[in-house]
């Protein structure tokens, strides 16, 4: 009897109280991967679900696309905030988006970038601002506000099919744009900053791939592009001057140039026709991450498996390609099955050096879990949180790290640890028997685990990416 009590009162220790120690047992290098989707407001693609919703309305949709991204374990949101020479935030420099509000100039009553900023952040979710710096308005016929470009200077606009741009070449459209950029990496906590595929507007190309409209700027393609050039470039040095930890990121067409690599086929030759050489920017380190639009099949003349190949054997800088989970089931895709972008991120998995990583074309398809792809990303894919790869281009610096308490009790372990200076977020792996398990903290210092496991380990995690060495304890 005396010895059956004994056991009891041991097995009630274990479950009421536990001791952590410091050891030397190693934990595994954290998972990296960046896992992102395109938020577009433009025609209100993505969010809100229309122009003029309500705050209480549009707030609600953003917590779902966050809840739906951290549920995922997804680590990123690319959220458009200037689709048209307008603000999906409060700027001094342009009005309000009727996409938002329903009518340019009028202010939707918050100011969405910083209420995205504050939810994401809380759900350990990077921020990236995407901007749109040339285009004025998609549809010229939209009514615009007083202090929007196009009436504040006509000089620059430029009529181009059915929308308005301002002159990428001006150097008051350059200046206005990075104007733009960096307010908003001033004034907001963003991580990063992305400018999309529209440089100088797409054509209609005719069977031979000639533009049947010309960009009325009487400039050749040559010094369109060195404008554009200089654009990028001043752009990068910009932003990292102020905030080096912000990462760049451009997202432009998939295919540099028809027939690169040998047996891709494209009309539109984003070199000679938007005037963008990505390639020269992904070569010259004017971004930290490119995102190649890669909407196209693995088999296919437009192979996603061979221009990711090309892609990521141009440069040192990680490739993390758009993938068209859009187009499942699609009239764009008759027939795009799920598992063609399961495959598609498979690959991003095995091909290439550099960290890997994907953004998806767009939030709306997951949403709505498109041909079952949000249930086959969390099964297969992402089982588990990873942390956005750092830029050891900008820093290889690590941080502190952390002192470490553990204690168990009641069948929960609390965990706590002293705040490291420039860190928002914290590794936390546990282990239980021979498998390891990462969770994120973000801004933290403590964390109540349900159950006991037998080894934690807790690194902090400094805005460039960068993790600490770990402190990890072993159940005593």
């Amino acid at each position: 009897m005396l010895k059956i009590l004994f056991i009891t009162a041991v097995l009630l220790g274990v479950a009421t109280g536990q001791r952590f120690v410091p050891t030397n047992e190693r934990a595994p290098i954290v998972p990296r991967e960046f896992r992102a989707a395109w938020v577009a407001c433009v025609y209100n693609i993505d969010w809100p679900s229309r122009k003029g919703a309500g705050a209480a309305t549009q707030k609600a949709e953003l917590i779902a696309i966050l809840d739906r991204l951290a549920s995922m374990k997804m680590n990123a949101i690319i959220f458009q905030v200037r689709p048209n020479a307008d603000a999906v935030y409060q700027s001094n420099y342009e009005p309000w988006s009727h996409w938002i509000s329903g009518s340019q100039g009028r202010s939707p009553g918050y100011d969405p970038l910083a209420y995205c900023i504050q939810q994401a952040h809380a759900r350990g979710i990077e921020v990236h601002a995407w901007f749109n710096p040339f285009r004025a308005l998609p549809n010229k016929e939209l009514t615009t506000a007083s202090n929007h470009v196009v009436r504040t200077r006509p000089s620059v606009i430029r009529n181009f099919k059915s929308s308005l741009w301002m002159d990428p070449s001006s150097s008051f459209t350059q200046k206005r744009a990075l104007s733009v950029i960096l307010d908003v990496v001033k004034r907001y906590d963003v991580d990063g900053v992305h400018i999309d595929d529209y440089f100088y507007p797409y054509p209609d190309v005719d069977k031979q791939g000639r533009a049947k409209q010309v960009f009325p700027d009487g400039k050749s393609p040559a010094s369109r592009r060195v404008a554009v050039d200089g654009f990028v470039k001043r752009m990068y040095s910009s932003v990292k001057s102020m905030k080096p930890w912000v990462r760049v990121g451009i997202s432009p067409f998939g295919i540099w140039r028809p027939g690169v690599p040998a047996g891709t086929t494209a009309n539109i030759d984003a070199f000679h026709h938007l005037s963008a050489d990505s390639r020269k920017w992904l070569q010259k380190g004017w971004c930290d991450y490119l995102s190649p639009q890669l909407y196209w099949r693995i088999n296919s003349e437009q192979s996603f498996s061979r221009l990711l190949d090309w892609w990521r054997s141009q440069g040192s800088r990680p490739v993390w390609p758009g993938i068209a989970s859009a187009r499942i089931n699609s009239t764009d895709d008759p027939g795009r099955p799920a598992s063609e972008i399961l495959n598609q991120v498979s690959l991003t998995r095995s091909i290439g050096k550099n960290y890997v990583g994907h953004v998806f074309w767009s939030m709306k398809s997951l949403m709505k879990n498109r041909g079952g792809v949000s249930r086959a990303l969390v099964k297969n894919f992402y089982q588990e949180p990873s942390l956005v790869p750092p830029m050891p281009w900008v820093s290889q610096k690590l941080p502190a790290t952390p002192s470490v308490n553990a204690a168990g009790s009641g069948g929960n372990v609390s965990i706590a640890w002293n705040a490291i200076p420039g860190c928002q977020k914290y590794a936390v792996q546990t282990r239980q028997g021979q498998i390891w398990r990462m969770s994120t903290v973000t801004a933290g210092t403590k964390l109540t685990l349900s159950g006991v496991p037998d080894a934690i380990a807790v690194s902090a995690v400094d805005r460039n990416g960068n993790t600490s060495p770990p402190r990890v304890l072993t159940r005593q």
